[in-house]
């Protein structure tokens, strides 16, 4: 996507494809069950089925996206590897903020259910404000993307990390379901606001025939995240309580807002770092993006 969208459209193209993952998402959640009920083997074999449709659509129409090599960069672009982007120290400061916002989000799967068990609340309950979350995304992504496109990303990123933090930290006064829905829909805005925008600036701060190495570093803070935080929400509702974890949240939320502001705010970050700035000749998919968002 990075290679076949022109810059201007990536964080629109990028909102899509997240919309698109929550839609399907939220779909096959609520199918599941019933081809669980019909047949386990079904259910495999149907999405093996739209996998390999997938593949069909992907090979007959999307155009070749890796970017065409002077000869003479070809020495020095081909030495891109993992030391380059470790190396890199204003990436590398974006990714260790990813780690911290992915450190926040990972609590609706981990310590939200504990919490809200541990509260008294049934898992009907917790199924119920959790699915609020997807509805949001799927009703609100494209109509929030079209008002932060051409925003600032500095202060979208920064405003996006403060509100997971203290959506998050909220939690701590939720005494019932409604209350709870509410920090859920303060979260939710912080998730669609900053998926488009942290996956577009990391393909800023890529090099053009790096990307697969930069987006695996970027990738690679999110499962970290994912190993952290459920050993971080046990030890600290075991240990102190889960309203201690709800203000661990906001004081993270904080950090990462302020730690976007103030590495952005240096010039470490540019309005040209965009990398390629035509697709390839060919593509047309900006074109087709452009069309389903608008």
């Amino acid at each position: 996507m990075a290679d076949i969208v022109r810059p201007e459209d990536r964080v629109r193209a990028f909102s899509l494809n997240y919309w698109a993952i929550n839609l399907g998402f939220a779909v096959s959640s609520a199918g599941a069950g019933f081809v669980a009920e019909v047949s386990y083997t079904a259910g495999f074999l149907v999405e093996a089925g739209m996998t390999l449709a997938c593949a069909v659509v992907v090979f007959l129409k999307l155009p070749e996206s890796r970017p065409t090599r002077a000869t003479e960069e070809e020495g020095a672009e081909a030495s891109v590897g993992l030391g380059t982007v470790l190396r890199d120290g204003r990436f590398m400061g974006v990714v260790g903020l990813c780690f911290l916002v992915a450190l926040i989000f990972q609590q609706a799967a981990v310590g939200l259910p504990i919490a809200m068990g541990e509260a008294g609340f049934t898992p009907a309950d917790f199924g119920m404000v959790i699915a609020v979350n997807g509805v949001l995304i799927v009703a609100f992504q494209i109509p929030v993307t079209r008002f932060i496109e051409h925003r600032d990303a500095r202060r979208l990123l920064a405003a996006s990390s403060l509100l997971a933090g203290y959506g998050f930290g909220l939690t701590a006064f939720a005494g019932s379901v409604g209350i709870l829905v509410l920090t859920v829909c303060v979260w939710t805005l912080a998730e669609i606001v900053n998926a488009p925008t942290q996956t577009g600036l990391v393909v800023r701060l890529s090099p053009l025939h790096g990307r697969g190495r930069y987006q695996g570093m970027y990738t690679m803070s999110w499962s970290v995240a994912g190993l952290i935080a459920p050993l971080m929400s046990g030890f600290v509702i075991d240990r102190f309580g889960a309203e201690w974890l709800w203000g661990l949240c906001a004081v993270i939320g904080t950090v990462a807002g302020a730690g976007y502001w103030v590495l952005m705010g240096r010039g470490a970050v540019k309005d040209d770092d965009t990398g390629l700035a035509d697709p390839p000749s060919g593509a047309s998919v900006s074109g087709a993006v452009a069309e389903q968002a608008a």
